[in-house]
């Protein structure tokens, strides 16, 4: 059974990452057939339901005092504890944070980890669509940077969103570029075989 995916109550887009998006969307949209990497939003007030707890507090002190680099770590710290509770809402508030101080804190190795983990929980609750910008931004981040692995496991990411929309093609396909920049980046075994196992998947996704 289809899961509803989950009301994500994104901010409109908008940041320093429209001039490249814009220049990237040609060949993005022929990796994704279509799909529009996503631009990042301003912060807004961090919601009350997620105003407690050590790395609330860790974080909120670090926003405050403009320290990027210790707000991003927090918030992906809660990002992170939010996934391993399956609670994909509070997870993608906190990943978008992360995404946004990185950028600021010009960390574009770990800006690049958060758009795809973005990625990866927008699937996990039920959203593959809209999972496709964050997995391309993180695509073309990790190539113009020259980050194989993060390129690879985007790559991998979207195919497995593909899957879940029922491309079955371009996961495939998708799946034999994200093999080729793991083998190639001495990624652990786990995630070559990740990709393997995907690049040999033939069954259509289920409804």
């Amino acid at each position: 059974m289809t899961r509803a995916p989950v009301r994500w109550g994104e901010p409109p887009p908008g940041g320093r990452l429209a001039g490249w998006l814009r220049a990237t969307t040609g060949r993005i949209r022929r990796w994704t057939g279509g799909a529009t990497p996503t631009t990042t939003p301003a912060l807004g007030p961090l919601p009350l339901a997620l105003r407690h707890g050590e790395l609330a507090t860790s974080y909120l002190a670090a926003a405050r005092e403009a320290d990027h680099p210790r707000a991003g770590a927090a918030a992906t710290g809660a990002m992170e504890q939010a996934v391993a509770a399956a609670e994909w809402w509070p997870a993608d508030v906190w990943g978008h944070r992360a995404l946004w101080h990185f950028e600021r804190a010009g960390m574009e190795l770990a800006a690049t980890r958060a758009a795809r983990l973005i990625g990866d929980v927008r699937v996990a609750g039920g959203d593959p669509a809209s999972a496709r910008r964050y997995y391309a931004e993180a695509i073309s981040e990790g190539r113009d940077i020259g980050a194989e692995r993060e390129e690879g496991l985007a790559a991998l990411g979207m195919g497995r969103a593909e899957l879940e929309l029922g491309d079955v093609t371009t996961a495939r396909r998708l799946a034999q570029i994200a093999l080729d920049l793991l083998e190639r980046s001495g990624a652990p075994a786990d995630e070559v075989g990740a990709a393997q196992e995907l690049r040999g998947e033939e069954k259509e996704a289920r409804a």
